[in-house]
């Protein structure tokens, strides 16, 4: 028997960790990068948020805008922002999802991770 039998898996759990680690920051800058769009009114007014839920850019279309009902206007760009959020979510979630599974989801060691 060998002292320290147990070091090779050890090493190679941190590497995986190692690695795991990299993958986050990876997600995590990709998804800072992405932009996602979303609208309402059929396309009359469109959101962009970055893949972190932050409002980049708004479109509105001239026909949709009549100051005698700001409420409806007000009510599109709404629904436009809750589009284009809901839609950062699940760029996140299918980004760090399988990440975040495996560094903190299941049982033991660190599940999710190729090979173990």
């Amino acid at each position: 028997m060998q002292p320290g039998g147990g070091m090779p898996d050890m090493q190679q759990m941190l590497q995986q960790a190692q690695k795991m680690q990299e993958q986050l920051v990876s997600a995590q800058q990709e998804l800072a990068d992405a932009e996602v769009d979303g609208s309402s009114g059929g396309g009359m007014v469109t959101a962009t948020v970055s893949g972190g839920g932050e409002l980049k850019n708004l479109t509105i279309d001239p026909k949709v805008v009549d100051p005698q009902d700001t409420e409806t206007l007000a009510d599109l760009i709404v629904a436009a922002v809750r589009d284009a959020s809901g839609n950062a979510q699940k760029l996140a979630e299918e980004k760090m999802g399988p990440l975040a599974e495996g560094l903190g989801g299941g049982q033991g060691g660190l599940p999710g991770l190729p090979g173990m």
